[in-house]
Protein backbone atom coordinates (compact mmCIF):
# COMPACT_ATOMS: atom_id res chain seq x y z
CA UNK A 1 0.00 0.00 0.00
CA UNK A 2 1.06 3.62 -0.59
CA UNK A 3 1.12 6.88 1.34
CA UNK A 4 -0.51 10.02 -0.08
CA UNK A 5 -0.04 13.56 1.28
CA UNK A 6 -2.55 16.27 0.27
CA UNK A 7 -1.23 19.86 0.47
CA UNK A 8 -4.14 22.31 0.63
CA UNK A 9 -4.52 26.11 0.97
CA UNK A 10 -6.73 27.71 3.66
CA UNK A 11 -9.77 27.64 1.37
CA UNK A 12 -12.75 25.38 2.09
CA UNK A 13 -13.59 24.98 -1.60
CA UNK A 14 -10.09 23.62 -2.23
CA UNK A 15 -10.13 21.22 0.70
CA UNK A 16 -13.57 19.70 0.07
CA UNK A 17 -12.68 17.90 -3.20
CA UNK A 18 -9.73 16.15 -1.52
CA UNK A 19 -11.98 14.66 1.16
CA UNK A 20 -13.73 12.20 -1.13
CA UNK A 21 -10.51 11.24 -2.91
CA UNK A 22 -8.73 10.61 0.39
CA UNK A 23 -11.65 8.57 1.69
CA UNK A 24 -11.55 6.38 -1.42
CA UNK A 25 -7.78 5.89 -1.09
CA UNK A 26 -8.20 4.97 2.58
CA UNK A 27 -10.98 2.53 1.68
CA UNK A 28 -8.52 0.81 -0.64
CA UNK A 29 -6.04 0.43 2.20
CA UNK A 30 -3.68 3.36 1.59
CA UNK A 31 -2.41 5.82 4.21
CA UNK A 32 -3.54 9.44 3.80
CA UNK A 33 -2.53 12.72 5.44
CA UNK A 34 -2.93 16.46 4.86
CA UNK A 35 -0.65 19.47 5.18
CA UNK A 36 -2.56 22.70 5.76
CA UNK A 37 -4.29 24.82 8.37
CA UNK A 38 -5.64 22.32 10.96
CA UNK A 39 -8.49 24.63 12.06
CA UNK A 40 -9.96 24.40 8.56
CA UNK A 41 -8.88 20.93 7.49
CA UNK A 42 -9.83 18.86 10.55
CA UNK A 43 -13.56 19.74 10.66
CA UNK A 44 -13.85 18.83 6.97
CA UNK A 45 -11.82 15.61 6.91
CA UNK A 46 -12.69 14.25 10.35
CA UNK A 47 -11.12 14.36 13.78
CA UNK A 48 -9.07 11.18 13.30
CA UNK A 49 -7.30 12.42 10.18
CA UNK A 50 -3.58 13.14 10.21
CA UNK A 51 -3.06 16.85 9.56
CA UNK A 52 0.41 18.41 9.55
CA UNK A 53 0.16 22.13 10.40
CA UNK A 54 1.20 24.80 7.91
CA UNK A 55 1.14 28.52 8.60
CA UNK A 56 -0.95 30.56 6.19
CA UNK A 57 -2.97 33.72 5.66
CA UNK A 58 -6.72 33.71 5.20
CA UNK A 59 -8.11 34.80 1.84
CA UNK A 60 -10.63 36.85 3.83
CA UNK A 61 -7.85 39.03 5.23
CA UNK A 62 -9.03 42.69 5.02
CA UNK A 63 -5.82 43.54 3.16
CA UNK A 64 -7.03 41.47 0.22
CA UNK A 65 -10.49 42.96 -0.03
CA UNK A 66 -9.36 45.90 -2.13
CA UNK A 67 -8.82 43.37 -4.93
CA UNK A 68 -12.62 43.42 -5.35
CA UNK A 69 -12.26 46.77 -7.11
CA UNK A 70 -9.61 45.40 -9.49
CA UNK A 71 -10.36 43.60 -12.70
CA UNK A 72 -8.66 41.33 -15.23
CA UNK A 73 -4.85 41.16 -15.28
CA UNK A 74 -4.44 43.68 -12.45
CA UNK A 75 -6.61 41.62 -10.10
CA UNK A 76 -4.77 38.40 -10.96
CA UNK A 77 -1.36 39.98 -10.35
CA UNK A 78 -2.60 41.44 -7.07
CA UNK A 79 -3.79 37.99 -5.92
CA UNK A 80 -0.50 36.30 -6.71
CA UNK A 81 1.54 39.10 -5.16
CA UNK A 82 -0.55 39.45 -1.99
CA UNK A 83 -1.85 35.91 -1.38
CA UNK A 84 -0.48 32.97 -3.39
CA UNK A 85 3.15 34.11 -3.21
CA UNK A 86 3.18 34.79 0.56
CA UNK A 87 1.16 31.59 1.06
CA UNK A 88 3.98 29.56 -0.51
CA UNK A 89 6.50 31.11 1.87
CA UNK A 90 4.24 30.47 4.86
CA UNK A 91 3.45 26.86 3.99
CA UNK A 92 6.86 25.61 2.82
CA UNK A 93 8.35 24.79 6.28
CA UNK A 94 5.23 22.87 7.29
CA UNK A 95 5.15 20.95 4.01
CA UNK A 96 8.80 19.99 4.41
CA UNK A 97 8.18 18.77 7.96
CA UNK A 98 5.18 16.74 6.75
CA UNK A 99 7.22 15.09 4.00
CA UNK A 100 10.06 14.27 6.39
CA UNK A 101 7.71 12.68 8.93
CA UNK A 102 5.05 11.07 6.73
CA UNK A 103 7.36 10.04 3.85
CA UNK A 104 4.66 10.04 1.13
CA UNK A 105 4.91 7.99 -2.03
CA UNK A 106 2.93 10.71 -3.81
CA UNK A 107 2.25 14.32 -2.80
CA UNK A 108 -0.90 15.97 -4.16
CA UNK A 109 -0.51 19.75 -4.28
CA UNK A 110 -3.45 22.06 -4.77
CA UNK A 111 -2.93 24.24 -7.83
CA UNK A 112 -2.86 27.34 -5.63
CA UNK A 113 -0.73 25.86 -2.82
CA UNK A 114 2.44 25.85 -4.90
CA UNK A 115 4.62 25.24 -1.83
CA UNK A 116 3.57 21.61 -2.10
CA UNK A 117 4.91 21.24 -5.62
CA UNK A 118 8.08 23.26 -4.97
CA UNK A 119 8.98 21.27 -1.84
CA UNK A 120 8.14 17.95 -3.53
CA UNK A 121 10.40 18.79 -6.46
CA UNK A 122 13.24 19.77 -4.12
CA UNK A 123 12.88 16.64 -1.96
CA UNK A 124 12.47 14.22 -4.84
CA UNK A 125 8.87 13.23 -4.12
CA UNK A 126 6.55 12.40 -7.07
CA UNK A 127 3.69 14.87 -7.11
CA UNK A 128 0.34 15.45 -8.74
CA UNK A 129 -1.76 18.61 -9.07
CA UNK A 130 -5.20 18.95 -7.55
CA UNK A 131 -6.94 21.45 -9.85
CA UNK A 132 -9.93 22.43 -7.76
CA UNK A 133 -10.74 25.26 -10.14
CA UNK A 134 -10.74 24.94 -13.90
CA UNK A 135 -10.24 28.68 -14.43
CA UNK A 136 -6.48 28.23 -14.65
CA UNK A 137 -6.87 26.41 -17.95
CA UNK A 138 -8.63 29.33 -19.63
CA UNK A 139 -8.22 32.57 -17.66
CA UNK A 140 -4.70 33.46 -18.92
CA UNK A 141 -5.50 33.03 -22.58
CA UNK A 142 -4.81 36.33 -24.31
CA UNK A 143 -2.79 37.66 -21.34
CA UNK A 144 0.81 36.68 -22.17
CA UNK A 145 2.31 39.52 -20.14
CA UNK A 146 0.49 38.37 -17.03
CA UNK A 147 1.66 34.80 -17.59
CA UNK A 148 5.22 36.07 -18.00
CA UNK A 149 4.94 38.06 -14.76
CA UNK A 150 3.57 35.04 -12.83
CA UNK A 151 6.34 32.85 -14.27
CA UNK A 152 8.87 35.32 -12.89
CA UNK A 153 7.23 35.25 -9.46
CA UNK A 154 7.27 31.44 -9.48
CA UNK A 155 10.95 31.48 -10.48
CA UNK A 156 11.73 33.64 -7.46
CA UNK A 157 9.71 31.34 -5.18
CA UNK A 158 11.62 28.34 -6.49
CA UNK A 159 14.93 29.99 -5.61
CA UNK A 160 13.68 30.60 -2.07
CA UNK A 161 11.75 27.44 -1.12
CA UNK A 162 12.24 24.98 -3.98
CA UNK A 163 14.97 23.43 -6.08
CA UNK A 164 16.83 26.36 -7.74
CA UNK A 165 17.53 24.27 -10.85
CA UNK A 166 13.99 22.87 -11.07
CA UNK A 167 11.96 23.34 -14.22
CA UNK A 168 8.41 22.10 -13.52
CA UNK A 169 5.51 24.54 -13.40
CA UNK A 170 4.37 24.18 -9.76
CA UNK A 171 0.78 24.84 -10.83
CA UNK A 172 0.70 21.87 -13.21
CA UNK A 173 2.46 18.58 -12.54
CA UNK A 174 4.14 16.98 -15.55
CA UNK A 175 2.95 13.57 -14.31
CA UNK A 176 -0.70 14.01 -13.34
CA UNK A 177 -3.24 16.82 -13.04
CA UNK A 178 -6.60 15.95 -11.49
CA UNK A 179 -9.11 18.43 -12.89
CA UNK A 180 -12.34 18.31 -10.89
CA UNK A 181 -14.47 19.27 -13.87
CA UNK A 182 -15.19 18.06 -17.41
CA UNK A 183 -15.01 19.49 -20.91
CA UNK A 184 -18.79 19.90 -20.81
CA UNK A 185 -18.20 22.84 -18.46
CA UNK A 186 -14.62 23.90 -19.17
CA UNK A 187 -15.17 23.84 -22.93
CA UNK A 188 -13.51 21.79 -25.63
CA UNK A 189 -11.15 24.65 -26.50
CA UNK A 190 -9.49 24.69 -23.06
CA UNK A 191 -5.74 24.11 -22.95
CA UNK A 192 -5.59 20.63 -21.41
CA UNK A 193 -2.28 18.77 -21.54
CA UNK A 194 -1.91 15.01 -21.94
CA UNK A 195 -1.36 14.62 -18.19
CA UNK A 196 -4.71 16.24 -17.32
CA UNK A 197 -7.47 13.88 -16.23
CA UNK A 198 -10.99 15.34 -16.13
CA UNK A 199 -12.50 13.41 -13.23
CA UNK A 200 -15.48 15.64 -12.48
CA UNK A 201 -16.35 16.87 -8.98
CA UNK A 202 -15.28 14.88 -5.94
CA UNK A 203 -18.40 14.96 -3.79
CA UNK A 204 -18.61 13.15 -0.48
CA UNK A 205 -20.81 13.25 2.60
CA UNK A 206 -20.15 16.11 5.03
CA UNK A 207 -21.29 16.83 8.58
CA UNK A 208 -24.72 18.48 8.35
CA UNK A 209 -25.39 19.49 11.93
CA UNK A 210 -28.86 19.37 13.42
CA UNK A 211 -29.91 23.00 13.56
CA UNK A 212 -31.23 23.58 10.03
CA UNK A 213 -35.01 24.25 10.05
CA UNK A 214 -35.99 21.65 7.48
CA UNK A 215 -39.67 21.85 8.46
CA UNK A 216 -39.80 25.48 7.33
CA UNK A 217 -39.14 24.53 3.69
CA UNK A 218 -42.43 24.88 1.83
CA UNK A 219 -43.04 21.98 -0.60
CA UNK A 220 -45.60 24.11 -2.49
CA UNK A 221 -43.11 26.79 -3.53
CA UNK A 222 -40.03 26.70 -5.78
CA UNK A 223 -36.89 27.26 -3.73
CA UNK A 224 -33.57 28.94 -4.43
CA UNK A 225 -30.33 28.75 -2.46
CA UNK A 226 -28.37 32.02 -2.30
CA UNK A 227 -24.74 31.71 -1.19
CA UNK A 228 -21.62 33.80 -1.82
CA UNK A 229 -18.94 31.59 -0.28
CA UNK A 230 -16.92 31.74 2.91
CA UNK A 231 -14.25 34.29 1.95
CA UNK A 232 -16.41 37.23 0.88
CA UNK A 233 -18.31 38.15 4.05
CA UNK A 234 -17.14 41.77 4.16
CA UNK A 235 -18.43 42.66 0.70
CA UNK A 236 -21.68 40.71 0.38
CA UNK A 237 -24.37 42.56 2.43
CA UNK A 238 -25.60 44.80 -0.41
CA UNK A 239 -26.01 41.95 -2.91
CA UNK A 240 -27.68 39.65 -0.38
CA UNK A 241 -30.12 42.42 0.54
CA UNK A 242 -31.04 42.89 -3.13
CA UNK A 243 -31.57 39.14 -3.48
CA UNK A 244 -33.88 39.15 -0.45
CA UNK A 245 -35.85 42.05 -1.91
CA UNK A 246 -36.14 40.26 -5.24
CA UNK A 247 -37.66 37.22 -3.52
CA UNK A 248 -39.96 39.35 -1.35
CA UNK A 249 -41.54 41.07 -4.33
CA UNK A 250 -42.16 37.97 -6.45
CA UNK A 251 -45.72 36.90 -7.15
CA UNK A 252 -44.95 33.20 -7.64
CA UNK A 253 -44.25 32.83 -3.90
CA UNK A 254 -40.63 31.81 -4.28
CA UNK A 255 -38.83 30.74 -1.12
CA UNK A 256 -35.13 31.51 -0.63
CA UNK A 257 -32.51 30.15 1.73
CA UNK A 258 -29.81 32.81 2.12
CA UNK A 259 -26.37 32.06 3.56
CA UNK A 260 -25.23 35.15 5.47
CA UNK A 261 -22.09 34.45 7.56
CA UNK A 262 -22.18 38.01 8.91
CA UNK A 263 -25.63 37.51 10.44
CA UNK A 264 -26.77 40.99 9.40
CA UNK A 265 -29.57 40.17 6.94
CA UNK A 266 -33.05 39.93 8.52
CA UNK A 267 -35.44 37.15 7.65
CA UNK A 268 -38.63 38.00 5.76
CA UNK A 269 -41.33 35.71 7.10
CA UNK A 270 -41.12 32.29 5.51
CA UNK A 271 -40.12 33.73 2.14
CA UNK A 272 -36.47 34.40 3.04
CA UNK A 273 -34.78 32.06 5.50
CA UNK A 274 -31.38 33.35 6.63
CA UNK A 275 -28.65 31.14 8.10
CA UNK A 276 -24.98 31.73 8.88
CA UNK A 277 -24.16 28.31 7.40
CA UNK A 278 -26.14 25.55 5.73
CA UNK A 279 -25.76 21.85 4.83
CA UNK A 280 -25.22 22.72 1.18
CA UNK A 281 -25.21 19.24 -0.36
CA UNK A 282 -28.40 18.27 1.42
CA UNK A 283 -30.09 21.53 0.41
CA UNK A 284 -29.13 21.07 -3.24
CA UNK A 285 -31.34 17.99 -3.27
CA UNK A 286 -34.32 20.16 -2.32
CA UNK A 287 -33.96 23.45 -4.22
CA UNK A 288 -34.74 24.45 -7.81
CA UNK A 289 -31.92 26.91 -8.57
CA UNK A 290 -28.86 28.53 -7.02
CA UNK A 291 -27.61 32.11 -6.89
CA UNK A 292 -23.88 32.20 -6.14
CA UNK A 293 -20.53 33.93 -6.65
CA UNK A 294 -19.37 31.42 -9.30
CA UNK A 295 -17.03 29.70 -6.87
CA UNK A 296 -15.88 26.54 -8.63
CA UNK A 297 -16.92 24.20 -5.82
CA UNK A 298 -20.45 25.60 -5.51
CA UNK A 299 -20.92 25.71 -9.28
CA UNK A 300 -19.86 22.09 -9.71
CA UNK A 301 -21.96 20.83 -6.80
CA UNK A 302 -24.96 22.69 -8.20
CA UNK A 303 -24.53 21.29 -11.70
CA UNK A 304 -23.92 17.82 -10.26
CA UNK A 305 -27.51 18.06 -9.02
CA UNK A 306 -28.72 19.29 -12.42
CA UNK A 307 -29.69 22.76 -11.17
CA UNK A 308 -29.39 26.03 -13.15
CA UNK A 309 -27.47 28.99 -11.77
CA UNK A 310 -27.49 32.76 -11.44
CA UNK A 311 -23.81 33.69 -11.10
CA UNK A 312 -22.48 36.97 -9.71
CA UNK A 313 -18.67 36.66 -9.73
CA UNK A 314 -16.79 38.75 -7.18
CA UNK A 315 -13.07 38.15 -7.73
CA UNK A 316 -10.22 35.70 -8.40
CA UNK A 317 -11.18 32.79 -10.68
CA UNK A 318 -14.91 33.51 -10.40
CA UNK A 319 -15.34 35.54 -13.62
CA UNK A 320 -13.74 32.71 -15.60
CA UNK A 321 -15.97 30.09 -13.97
CA UNK A 322 -19.03 32.30 -14.57
CA UNK A 323 -18.04 32.44 -18.24
CA UNK A 324 -17.95 28.65 -18.34
CA UNK A 325 -21.46 28.45 -16.86
CA UNK A 326 -22.96 30.85 -19.38
CA UNK A 327 -21.14 29.30 -22.36
CA UNK A 328 -22.48 25.90 -21.32
CA UNK A 329 -25.98 27.43 -21.26
CA UNK A 330 -26.49 26.41 -17.63
CA UNK A 331 -27.05 29.84 -16.11
CA UNK A 332 -27.31 33.62 -16.26
CA UNK A 333 -24.66 36.11 -15.16
CA UNK A 334 -25.39 39.32 -13.26
CA UNK A 335 -23.01 42.04 -12.07
CA UNK A 336 -22.18 41.65 -8.41
CA UNK A 337 -21.51 45.34 -7.77
CA UNK A 338 -24.47 46.71 -9.73
CA UNK A 339 -27.28 44.17 -9.90
CA UNK A 340 -30.43 45.24 -8.07
CA UNK A 341 -33.59 43.35 -7.21
CA UNK A 342 -35.00 43.92 -10.72
CA UNK A 343 -31.94 42.40 -12.44
CA UNK A 344 -31.85 39.47 -10.03
CA UNK A 345 -35.57 38.87 -10.52
CA UNK A 346 -35.13 38.74 -14.30
CA UNK A 347 -32.28 36.26 -13.95
CA UNK A 348 -34.32 34.07 -11.60
CA UNK A 349 -37.24 34.13 -14.04
CA UNK A 350 -34.92 32.89 -16.77
CA UNK A 351 -33.37 29.97 -14.91
CA UNK A 352 -36.59 28.91 -13.20
CA UNK A 353 -38.92 29.09 -16.18
CA UNK A 354 -36.82 28.58 -19.33
CA UNK A 355 -36.29 24.80 -19.61
CA UNK A 356 -33.14 25.21 -21.70
CA UNK A 357 -31.11 26.27 -18.65
CA UNK A 358 -32.15 23.24 -16.65
CA UNK A 359 -31.52 20.94 -19.62
CA UNK A 360 -27.99 22.33 -19.98
CA UNK A 361 -27.35 21.96 -16.25
CA UNK A 362 -28.45 18.34 -16.39
CA UNK A 363 -26.22 17.72 -19.40
CA UNK A 364 -23.18 19.00 -17.52
CA UNK A 365 -24.25 17.04 -14.45
CA UNK A 366 -24.37 13.80 -16.45
CA UNK A 367 -20.84 14.43 -17.71
CA UNK A 368 -19.70 14.90 -14.11
CA UNK A 369 -21.15 11.57 -13.01
CA UNK A 370 -19.74 9.73 -16.00
CA UNK A 371 -16.23 11.10 -15.28
CA UNK A 372 -15.96 9.07 -12.08
CA UNK A 373 -15.20 11.72 -9.45
CA UNK A 374 -13.28 10.56 -6.38
CA UNK A 375 -13.14 6.96 -7.57
CA UNK A 376 -11.45 7.91 -10.85
CA UNK A 377 -9.10 10.35 -9.09
CA UNK A 378 -8.00 7.67 -6.61
CA UNK A 379 -7.28 5.25 -9.45
CA UNK A 380 -5.10 7.80 -11.26
CA UNK A 381 -3.17 8.46 -8.03
CA UNK A 382 -2.65 4.74 -7.47
CA UNK A 383 -1.30 4.43 -10.99
CA UNK A 384 1.11 7.31 -10.42
CA UNK A 385 2.32 5.71 -7.17
CA UNK A 386 2.85 2.42 -8.97
CA UNK A 387 4.87 4.10 -11.74
CA UNK A 388 7.12 5.88 -9.28
CA UNK A 389 7.66 3.14 -6.68
CA UNK A 390 11.36 2.62 -6.11
CA UNK A 391 12.35 6.19 -6.90
CA UNK A 392 14.47 8.08 -4.38
CA UNK A 393 12.42 9.22 -1.38
CA UNK A 394 13.36 11.73 1.33
CA UNK A 395 15.29 10.39 4.31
Amino acid sequence: MSRFLFVVPPLVGHINPTVGVAAELARRGHEVAWAGRPQLVEPLVGGRATVFPCASRQLGDPGLLRSDSLRGPTALKFLWERFFGPLAHDMAPGVQAAVEEFRPDVLIADQQAVAGALVAERMGVPWATSATTSAGFTSLEGMPKVEEWIAGLLHDLRQQVGAPDGTADPRLSDDLVLLFSTEALVGQDASLGEQVRCVGPSISARPTGSDFPWKRLDPRRPKVLITLGTANTEVTPRFLAECAEAVRTRTDRLQAIVVDPSGTLPEIGDSVLVRRRVPQLSLLERVDAVVCHAGHNTVCETLWHGLPLVVAPIRDDQPAVAGQVTRAGAGVRVRFNRAGATHINAALDAVLHDPDYRAAARRVGRSFREAGGATAAATHLEQLAARTTGETRPR
